[in-house]
């Protein structure tokens, strides 16, 4: 006997769709990427927890693939935000590993920051590029900083957070602070995080200023 026979028909005679179709339209539905998120702590950057979502890229351009180090004594922030992503390297490249040449990232967005004394540091194999800025009077400034971390941590303290957010509907950090749709995120209207500490794959910001600037090379990193 056929599978045909088999098919369910409807009252007015046309067959019913083949249910075994469902799975393999589920199947071609992309669902591979993640999200994460860092929920905050006072004294300690805390966990992270790691949810399904679809299409959410920190930055828009392909990542080195190579993660750099940033250190501030201070960071303080107006308009704060936080949700997933997947940051991809270049097709091809040489960083990828067994990664698939994706990395799941936290991303942070910060409308107005200021950092002193912020170190950042790559490892170039044998030797660091090292750039140092705000050690003086003049802190380092920023607006829209975005980073794409993999570690953060320090002591970290926020106002009027909201924690649960979906990332399409967050608000306080401006346009640039909006995340995918069905993401998990969080929200605040200030951050401070004192003895700042990253693992970055990428930066980005609409005003970077770095008084005392100074770039050169090191045997050890930040």
């Amino acid at each position: 006997m056929t599978s045909a026979e088999h098919t369910p028909e409807r009252p007015d005679g046309a067959t019913a769709p083949d249910v075994q179709d469902a799975p393999a339209r589920r199947g071609r539905v992309r669902a591979r990427r993640a999200a994460v998120m860092a929920v905050p702590a006072t004294l300690a950057a805390a966990g992270l927890a790691i949810l399904t979502a679809e299409g959410a890229l920190g930055v828009q351009f392909a990542i080195s693939g190579m993660p750099f180090t940033v250190t501030a004594t201070e960071l303080n922030g107006t308009g704060f935000a936080q949700f997933g992503g997947l940051d991809e390297m270049a097709e091809g490249s040489p960083n990828a590993g067994d990664t698939g040449g994706q990395v799941l990232v936290v991303t942070s967005v910060i409308k107005n920051a200021t950092l002193s004394k912020l170190c950042q540091s790559v490892d170039l194999g044998g030797t660091n590029l090292v750039i140092r800025a705000g050690e003086g009077a003049q802190k380092v400034s920023a607006s829209d900083l975005t980073t794409d971390s993999t570690v953060l941590t320090g002591d970290a303290a926020f106002t009027n957070i909201e924690i649960g957010n979906d990332a399409s509907t967050l608000n306080k950090a401006g346009p640039k602070g909006r995340g995918p749709k069905g993401v998990f995120s969080q929200q605040s209207d200030t951050v401070h995080i004192a003895n700042l500490r990253q693992t970055n794959y990428a930066t980005t910001a609409g005003v970077f200023k770095l008084p005392g600037l100074k770039l050169g090379f090191s045997g050890s990193g930040c």
